[in-house]
Protein backbone atom coordinates (compact mmCIF):
# COMPACT_ATOMS: atom_id res chain seq x y z
CA UNK A 1 0.00 0.00 0.00
CA UNK A 2 1.17 3.23 -0.74
CA UNK A 3 0.48 6.75 0.63
CA UNK A 4 -2.24 7.24 2.99
CA UNK A 5 -4.56 10.38 3.68
CA UNK A 6 -7.65 9.79 6.06
CA UNK A 7 -9.47 6.89 4.29
CA UNK A 8 -8.01 7.16 1.07
CA UNK A 9 -4.63 5.93 0.43
CA UNK A 10 -2.79 5.63 -2.91
CA UNK A 11 -1.76 2.73 -5.04
CA UNK A 12 -1.77 1.14 -8.88
CA UNK A 13 -1.39 4.80 -10.22
CA UNK A 14 -4.65 6.42 -8.23
CA UNK A 15 -6.68 6.49 -5.40
CA UNK A 16 -8.46 4.08 -3.22
CA UNK A 17 -10.60 3.35 -0.33
CA UNK A 18 -11.88 0.99 1.75
CA UNK A 19 -15.22 -0.23 1.18
CA UNK A 20 -18.23 -2.18 2.99
CA UNK A 21 -21.09 -3.70 1.49
CA UNK A 22 -23.66 -5.41 3.17
CA UNK A 23 -24.94 -9.27 1.90
CA UNK A 24 -28.36 -10.69 1.58
CA UNK A 25 -27.41 -12.88 4.61
CA UNK A 26 -26.68 -10.04 6.57
CA UNK A 27 -22.65 -9.96 6.55
CA UNK A 28 -20.39 -7.33 5.53
CA UNK A 29 -18.42 -8.18 3.19
CA UNK A 30 -14.91 -5.86 2.66
CA UNK A 31 -13.43 -4.45 -0.01
CA UNK A 32 -11.85 -1.74 -1.58
CA UNK A 33 -13.17 1.10 -4.36
CA UNK A 34 -10.17 2.68 -7.06
CA UNK A 35 -9.78 4.93 -9.47
CA UNK A 36 -9.75 8.09 -8.12
CA UNK A 37 -7.64 10.93 -9.21
CA UNK A 38 -7.37 12.84 -5.72
CA UNK A 39 -7.49 12.16 -2.59
CA UNK A 40 -10.39 14.25 -1.54
CA UNK A 41 -12.96 12.66 -4.63
CA UNK A 42 -11.59 8.94 -2.47
CA UNK A 43 -12.87 10.98 0.55
CA UNK A 44 -16.10 12.12 -0.47
CA UNK A 45 -16.57 8.52 -2.03
CA UNK A 46 -15.89 6.87 1.08
CA UNK A 47 -18.05 8.51 3.05
CA UNK A 48 -20.91 8.45 0.40
CA UNK A 49 -20.27 4.84 0.49
CA UNK A 50 -20.31 4.44 4.35
CA UNK A 51 -23.99 5.96 4.36
CA UNK A 52 -25.57 4.01 1.59
CA UNK A 53 -24.15 0.52 3.96
CA UNK A 54 -25.29 2.53 7.08
CA UNK A 55 -28.77 3.01 5.61
CA UNK A 56 -28.89 -1.46 4.01
CA UNK A 57 -27.68 -1.99 7.76
CA UNK A 58 -31.13 -0.13 8.87
CA UNK A 59 -33.09 -1.61 6.22
CA UNK A 60 -32.08 -5.27 6.45
CA UNK A 61 -32.61 -4.90 10.15
CA UNK A 62 -36.20 -3.49 9.55
CA UNK A 63 -36.80 -6.66 7.49
CA UNK A 64 -36.08 -8.77 10.18
CA UNK A 65 -37.53 -6.87 12.51
CA UNK A 66 -37.36 -8.99 15.54
CA UNK A 67 -34.11 -8.30 15.95
CA UNK A 68 -34.71 -4.47 15.19
CA UNK A 69 -33.24 -2.33 18.11
CA UNK A 70 -35.26 0.41 19.14
CA UNK A 71 -32.74 3.10 18.70
CA UNK A 72 -31.71 1.55 15.29
CA UNK A 73 -35.74 1.39 14.24
CA UNK A 74 -35.94 5.36 15.04
CA UNK A 75 -32.89 6.53 13.46
CA UNK A 76 -34.23 3.92 10.43
CA UNK A 77 -37.97 5.93 10.86
CA UNK A 78 -36.66 9.20 10.84
CA UNK A 79 -34.23 8.92 7.72
CA UNK A 80 -36.60 6.34 5.30
CA UNK A 81 -40.56 6.76 6.65
CA UNK A 82 -40.95 10.29 7.91
CA UNK A 83 -38.86 12.49 5.98
CA UNK A 84 -40.39 11.42 2.98
CA UNK A 85 -43.45 13.34 3.91
CA UNK A 86 -43.14 16.36 6.46
CA UNK A 87 -41.37 20.05 4.96
CA UNK A 88 -37.69 20.86 5.80
CA UNK A 89 -38.93 22.81 9.34
CA UNK A 90 -40.84 19.86 10.70
CA UNK A 91 -37.71 17.51 9.86
CA UNK A 92 -35.51 19.81 11.63
CA UNK A 93 -37.42 19.76 14.68
CA UNK A 94 -37.76 15.92 14.78
CA UNK A 95 -33.67 15.73 14.06
CA UNK A 96 -33.52 17.69 17.05
CA UNK A 97 -35.78 16.11 19.05
CA UNK A 98 -34.85 12.55 18.58
CA UNK A 99 -31.05 13.10 18.25
CA UNK A 100 -30.74 15.61 21.03
CA UNK A 101 -33.81 14.51 23.91
CA UNK A 102 -34.45 10.58 22.94
CA UNK A 103 -31.27 9.06 21.80
CA UNK A 104 -29.17 9.95 24.27
CA UNK A 105 -31.34 8.25 27.26
CA UNK A 106 -32.46 5.25 25.29
CA UNK A 107 -31.14 1.80 26.49
CA UNK A 108 -28.55 -0.13 24.24
CA UNK A 109 -29.83 -3.17 23.12
CA UNK A 110 -33.56 -2.08 23.75
CA UNK A 111 -35.48 -4.40 20.91
CA UNK A 112 -38.16 -2.93 18.97
CA UNK A 113 -41.04 -5.41 19.79
CA UNK A 114 -39.97 -5.22 23.78
CA UNK A 115 -40.85 -1.94 24.19
CA UNK A 116 -43.40 -1.40 26.79
CA UNK A 117 -45.37 1.68 28.77
CA UNK A 118 -43.22 0.98 31.52
CA UNK A 119 -40.09 1.36 29.51
CA UNK A 120 -41.57 4.44 27.48
CA UNK A 121 -42.67 6.14 30.96
CA UNK A 122 -38.95 5.87 32.45
CA UNK A 123 -37.85 7.14 29.48
CA UNK A 124 -40.31 10.10 28.52
CA UNK A 125 -39.78 11.40 32.53
CA UNK A 126 -35.59 11.37 31.95
CA UNK A 127 -36.66 13.09 28.70
CA UNK A 128 -38.81 15.75 29.93
CA UNK A 129 -36.39 17.00 32.77
CA UNK A 130 -34.13 18.64 29.62
CA UNK A 131 -36.73 21.22 29.20
CA UNK A 132 -40.24 22.21 29.73
CA UNK A 133 -41.48 20.90 26.42
CA UNK A 134 -39.27 18.27 25.82
CA UNK A 135 -42.02 15.74 27.50
CA UNK A 136 -44.31 16.22 25.35
CA UNK A 137 -42.68 16.85 21.83
CA UNK A 138 -40.68 13.77 22.59
CA UNK A 139 -44.24 11.61 23.14
CA UNK A 140 -45.67 13.43 20.43
CA UNK A 141 -42.84 12.06 18.23
CA UNK A 142 -42.30 8.52 19.70
CA UNK A 143 -46.42 8.42 18.82
CA UNK A 144 -45.63 8.99 15.29
CA UNK A 145 -42.81 6.82 14.97
CA UNK A 146 -44.78 3.93 16.76
CA UNK A 147 -47.58 4.28 14.43
CA UNK A 148 -45.72 3.42 11.58
CA UNK A 149 -44.00 0.72 13.09
CA UNK A 150 -47.28 -1.06 13.37
CA UNK A 151 -48.63 0.32 10.14
CA UNK A 152 -45.44 -1.51 8.48
CA UNK A 153 -45.84 -4.82 10.44
CA UNK A 154 -42.68 -3.89 13.10
CA UNK A 155 -44.81 -4.30 15.93
CA UNK A 156 -48.64 -5.19 16.78
CA UNK A 157 -49.60 -2.30 19.20
CA UNK A 158 -48.27 0.77 19.43
CA UNK A 159 -47.91 1.76 23.66
CA UNK A 160 -47.06 5.48 23.28
CA UNK A 161 -50.90 6.35 23.57
CA UNK A 162 -50.91 4.65 27.23
CA UNK A 163 -47.99 6.51 28.38
CA UNK A 164 -48.40 9.35 31.03
CA UNK A 165 -48.97 12.76 28.78
CA UNK A 166 -47.14 15.83 29.52
CA UNK A 167 -48.26 19.33 29.17
CA UNK A 168 -48.17 21.03 25.75
CA UNK A 169 -46.15 24.65 26.24
CA UNK A 170 -47.41 26.86 23.10
CA UNK A 171 -45.94 30.53 23.56
CA UNK A 172 -47.82 33.15 21.92
CA UNK A 173 -45.34 33.89 18.70
CA UNK A 174 -47.07 35.97 16.08
CA UNK A 175 -46.24 35.91 12.58
CA UNK A 176 -47.62 38.34 10.41
CA UNK A 177 -48.17 36.96 6.70
CA UNK A 178 -46.77 37.96 3.43
CA UNK A 179 -48.95 40.62 2.68
CA UNK A 180 -49.22 42.23 6.29
CA UNK A 181 -45.29 42.18 6.39
CA UNK A 182 -45.04 43.90 3.44
CA UNK A 183 -47.42 46.94 4.08
CA UNK A 184 -45.99 46.46 8.18
CA UNK A 185 -42.16 47.03 5.91
CA UNK A 186 -44.20 50.20 4.08
CA UNK A 187 -45.12 52.04 7.27
CA UNK A 188 -42.00 51.27 9.11
CA UNK A 189 -39.75 52.64 6.88
CA UNK A 190 -41.90 55.89 7.48
CA UNK A 191 -40.86 55.97 11.12
CA UNK A 192 -37.73 57.14 12.72
CA UNK A 193 -37.12 53.62 13.62
CA UNK A 194 -36.80 52.18 10.56
CA UNK A 195 -33.59 50.91 11.55
CA UNK A 196 -34.06 49.82 14.89
CA UNK A 197 -36.88 48.03 13.63
CA UNK A 198 -35.17 46.23 10.67
CA UNK A 199 -32.43 45.39 13.42
CA UNK A 200 -34.84 42.60 14.82
CA UNK A 201 -36.78 41.68 12.28
CA UNK A 202 -33.74 41.07 9.86
CA UNK A 203 -30.94 40.73 12.76
CA UNK A 204 -32.90 39.56 15.46
CA UNK A 205 -31.65 41.53 18.35
CA UNK A 206 -33.13 41.91 21.65
CA UNK A 207 -33.78 45.67 22.70
CA UNK A 208 -31.70 45.93 24.40
CA UNK A 209 -28.86 45.01 22.17
CA UNK A 210 -30.25 47.20 20.01
CA UNK A 211 -30.34 50.35 21.74
CA UNK A 212 -26.66 49.32 22.83
CA UNK A 213 -25.47 49.66 19.75
CA UNK A 214 -22.44 51.20 18.66
CA UNK A 215 -21.62 53.24 15.42
CA UNK A 216 -18.25 51.28 16.13
CA UNK A 217 -19.83 48.01 16.45
CA UNK A 218 -20.43 47.47 12.83
CA UNK A 219 -18.21 46.89 10.27
CA UNK A 220 -18.96 48.86 7.27
CA UNK A 221 -16.44 47.12 4.71
CA UNK A 222 -17.81 43.43 5.46
CA UNK A 223 -21.15 44.08 6.38
CA UNK A 224 -21.20 42.90 9.98
CA UNK A 225 -22.10 43.50 13.40
CA UNK A 226 -20.47 42.58 17.07
CA UNK A 227 -22.62 42.20 19.88
CA UNK A 228 -20.55 43.46 23.04
CA UNK A 229 -23.25 45.04 25.63
CA UNK A 230 -27.11 45.41 26.03
CA UNK A 231 -28.53 48.83 27.44
CA UNK A 232 -30.86 47.86 30.40
CA UNK A 233 -32.66 49.84 33.25
CA UNK A 234 -31.04 50.14 36.87
CA UNK A 235 -33.67 50.83 39.60
CA UNK A 236 -32.71 53.58 42.27
CA UNK A 237 -34.44 53.18 45.32
CA UNK A 238 -33.95 56.06 48.04
CA UNK A 239 -32.37 56.10 51.19
CA UNK A 240 -34.78 54.97 53.83
CA UNK A 241 -37.06 54.18 51.39
CA UNK A 242 -38.09 50.31 49.88
CA UNK A 243 -39.56 51.30 46.59
CA UNK A 244 -37.93 52.24 43.38
CA UNK A 245 -38.38 55.75 42.88
CA UNK A 246 -36.78 55.61 39.35
CA UNK A 247 -34.95 53.66 36.68
CA UNK A 248 -31.35 54.89 35.17
CA UNK A 249 -30.51 53.43 31.72
CA UNK A 250 -26.84 51.70 31.93
CA UNK A 251 -24.69 49.79 30.00
CA UNK A 252 -24.18 46.24 30.78
CA UNK A 253 -22.47 42.77 29.16
CA UNK A 254 -24.86 41.05 26.82
CA UNK A 255 -27.63 38.79 28.56
CA UNK A 256 -25.31 35.28 27.93
CA UNK A 257 -21.72 34.60 27.13
CA UNK A 258 -23.29 32.95 24.09
CA UNK A 259 -24.91 36.60 23.26
CA UNK A 260 -21.56 38.12 22.56
CA UNK A 261 -21.61 37.17 19.01
CA UNK A 262 -20.81 38.69 15.42
CA UNK A 263 -23.77 38.52 12.48
CA UNK A 264 -23.30 39.13 9.24
CA UNK A 265 -26.18 41.97 8.34
CA UNK A 266 -28.53 42.09 5.04
CA UNK A 267 -27.34 44.73 2.80
CA UNK A 268 -30.27 46.69 3.36
CA UNK A 269 -30.35 47.40 6.81
CA UNK A 270 -26.51 48.64 6.46
CA UNK A 271 -27.85 51.24 4.22
CA UNK A 272 -30.06 52.44 6.85
CA UNK A 273 -26.87 52.11 9.24
CA UNK A 274 -25.10 54.77 6.76
CA UNK A 275 -27.97 56.63 6.50
CA UNK A 276 -28.27 56.95 10.37
CA UNK A 277 -24.77 57.50 10.96
CA UNK A 278 -24.82 60.89 8.40
CA UNK A 279 -28.01 61.97 10.60
CA UNK A 280 -25.93 61.63 13.92
CA UNK A 281 -23.37 63.23 11.76
CA UNK A 282 -25.62 66.45 11.58
CA UNK A 283 -26.79 66.09 14.85
CA UNK A 284 -23.67 66.75 16.43
CA UNK A 285 -22.47 69.64 14.39
CA UNK A 286 -25.85 71.48 14.44
CA UNK A 287 -25.67 71.31 18.76
CA UNK A 288 -21.90 71.43 18.92
CA UNK A 289 -21.42 70.41 22.37
CA UNK A 290 -24.55 70.07 23.58
CA UNK A 291 -24.85 66.63 21.93
CA UNK A 292 -23.37 64.11 24.54
CA UNK A 293 -21.40 61.50 22.52
CA UNK A 294 -21.71 58.24 23.78
CA UNK A 295 -21.44 56.97 20.16
CA UNK A 296 -25.20 55.46 20.23
CA UNK A 297 -26.57 54.33 16.90
CA UNK A 298 -30.05 54.42 18.30
CA UNK A 299 -30.38 57.45 20.49
CA UNK A 300 -32.48 61.02 20.64
CA UNK A 301 -31.31 64.14 19.52
CA UNK A 302 -28.65 65.00 22.01
CA UNK A 303 -27.09 61.90 21.72
CA UNK A 304 -28.09 60.32 25.15
CA UNK A 305 -29.88 57.01 25.07
CA UNK A 306 -33.67 56.30 24.31
CA UNK A 307 -35.62 55.18 27.46
CA UNK A 308 -36.28 51.77 27.40
CA UNK A 309 -39.88 51.65 26.78
CA UNK A 310 -39.83 54.00 24.03
CA UNK A 311 -39.19 51.24 21.01
CA UNK A 312 -42.05 49.38 22.26
CA UNK A 313 -44.14 52.55 22.09
CA UNK A 314 -43.03 53.60 18.74
CA UNK A 315 -44.02 50.12 17.52
CA UNK A 316 -47.69 50.04 19.56
CA UNK A 317 -48.35 52.89 17.80
CA UNK A 318 -47.10 51.77 14.23
CA UNK A 319 -49.27 48.96 14.68
CA UNK A 320 -52.52 50.87 15.66
CA UNK A 321 -52.12 53.94 13.73
CA UNK A 322 -52.30 51.07 10.46
CA UNK A 323 -54.82 48.89 12.11
CA UNK A 324 -52.19 45.94 12.59
CA UNK A 325 -51.94 43.46 15.12
CA UNK A 326 -49.60 44.32 18.21
CA UNK A 327 -45.99 43.69 17.64
CA UNK A 328 -42.99 44.33 20.43
CA UNK A 329 -39.38 44.62 19.87
CA UNK A 330 -39.35 40.88 21.31
CA UNK A 331 -41.94 39.76 18.62
CA UNK A 332 -39.84 41.46 15.98
CA UNK A 333 -37.10 38.60 17.04
CA UNK A 334 -39.26 35.98 17.43
CA UNK A 335 -40.26 36.55 13.15
CA UNK A 336 -36.80 36.55 12.80
CA UNK A 337 -36.15 33.08 13.97
CA UNK A 338 -39.47 31.92 12.60
CA UNK A 339 -37.64 32.85 8.95
CA UNK A 340 -34.85 31.02 10.11
CA UNK A 341 -36.75 27.93 10.55
CA UNK A 342 -38.74 28.34 7.48
CA UNK A 343 -35.06 28.61 5.68
CA UNK A 344 -34.38 25.21 7.28
CA UNK A 345 -31.62 26.53 9.21
CA UNK A 346 -30.65 23.57 11.57
CA UNK A 347 -31.83 24.69 15.48
CA UNK A 348 -28.30 25.01 16.57
CA UNK A 349 -27.50 28.12 14.35
CA UNK A 350 -30.78 29.30 14.78
CA UNK A 351 -29.86 29.33 19.06
CA UNK A 352 -26.25 30.82 17.90
CA UNK A 353 -27.61 33.58 15.57
CA UNK A 354 -29.96 34.38 18.55
CA UNK A 355 -27.27 34.35 21.64
CA UNK A 356 -29.59 31.83 22.75
CA UNK A 357 -27.57 29.99 26.16
CA UNK A 358 -28.80 26.73 25.00
CA UNK A 359 -30.23 25.43 21.98
CA UNK A 360 -32.68 23.89 24.32
CA UNK A 361 -34.21 27.81 25.26
CA UNK A 362 -34.31 28.06 21.07
CA UNK A 363 -36.54 24.47 21.18
CA UNK A 364 -38.86 26.02 23.79
CA UNK A 365 -39.69 29.11 21.79
CA UNK A 366 -40.01 27.63 18.55
CA UNK A 367 -40.90 24.05 18.48
CA UNK A 368 -44.35 25.06 18.18
CA UNK A 369 -44.25 27.43 14.93
CA UNK A 370 -42.02 24.95 12.58
CA UNK A 371 -45.04 23.85 10.62
CA UNK A 372 -46.40 27.62 10.30
CA UNK A 373 -47.79 27.78 6.74
CA UNK A 374 -46.84 31.52 5.93
CA UNK A 375 -43.98 32.56 4.01
CA UNK A 376 -42.39 35.58 4.90
CA UNK A 377 -38.62 34.67 2.90
CA UNK A 378 -39.31 37.77 0.13
CA UNK A 379 -37.78 39.97 2.87
CA UNK A 380 -34.87 37.63 3.47
CA UNK A 381 -31.32 38.91 1.45
CA UNK A 382 -28.25 37.56 2.06
CA UNK A 383 -27.30 34.77 4.56
CA UNK A 384 -27.70 35.34 8.66
CA UNK A 385 -24.72 32.68 9.45
CA UNK A 386 -22.47 34.08 12.71
CA UNK A 387 -19.16 35.07 11.28
CA UNK A 388 -16.47 32.05 11.32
Amino acid sequence: MGNKKGNAFYEHGSWYHRLKLLQNDGTTRYTKKGGFATAEDAERSFSACEEAYRKSCRAYRASSSANFELADYLVFWLDEIYSARVENASLMLASYVLYDLILPNVNQGVKLRHVSVEYLDVLLKTVSKTCESAGNKSRELLNIAFKDAVAHGFISRNPVPDTKPYKRRKPKIMVLNKEKMRFFLEKASESSWYLEILLGLFVGLRKGEILGLKISDFDMGHSTVSIKRQVTADPIVLKGQSAVSEYQVIEKEPKTQNSFRTLRVPEAVMVEVTKRKRLIDLRKEALGEAYIDKGYLSCRENGLPHSLASFNSALTKLCSRNGLPHITVHGLRHMYATILIEQGVPLVKVSTLLGHASVHTTFEYYCEVMDENERILDFMNGSFMPEE
